[in-house]
């Protein structure tokens, strides 16, 4: 079996985990998130904790695989994830509009994104990008898209780039 599927996912207090049939449902806090279980795996639910296993031996990944996932949401409806952006460059700046994030990236007009829904952006200042939300895919995947117009280059480091993210830089061309 999958080492990671072994360890139960304990359920902290204010979280509220409901598994009917396929269907896992996790409310918290910060929200509501739902799972669909794989087929092949079997999820039992006991003084606050869920333990995975699999139907058949051929399926201990998905196991693991599922039990990852349920944690996320577990975390997510408790505590919620967190991206942050940092902007790197002369005149890169970024600004909450209402329900918009407006980033001036060197480009001739500046780049409006509408933040999707369940997913909070803040601007601490005009070159930091915070992007937070219960749904860790849903977190990231709005954080790569950001990151996605304007990626670091690679010969002075210019662009959007993840807080602690190490670009390694090219030798320019020499004569």
């Amino acid at each position: 079996m999958s080492r990671v599927a072994k360890s139960p996912v304990t359920i902290p207090s204010g979280v509220n985990v409901l598994c009917e049939g396929r269907r896992l449902s996790a409310k918290g806090k910060n929200g509501a998130l739902d799972l669909d279980i794989h087929p092949d795996v079997t999820v039992s639910q006991a003084e606050g904790q869920l333990t995975f296993a699999p139907i058949r031996p051929a399926a201990d990944k998905m196991a693991g695989t599922m039990r990852a996932l349920c944690q996320n949401i577990i975390k997510g409806v408790h505590e919620g994830f967190e991206r942050r952006l940092q902007l790197i460059g002369v005149g890169y700046r970024a600004q909450m509009q209402g329900s918009n994030l407006s980033l001036t990236l060197g480009f001739s007009h500046p780049v409006v994104y509408a933040v999707p829904q369940g997913i909070t952006i803040e601007t601490p200042s005009q070159t930091e990008v915070v992007i937070k939300g219960a749904d860790k895919q849903r977190v990231g995947q709005v954080a790569a898209d950001i990151r996605a117009y304007r990626p670091p280059e690679p010969y002075k480091g210019k662009g959007v780039r993840y807080v602690g993210e190490r670009v390694v830089l090219k030798e320019t061309k020499k004569k």
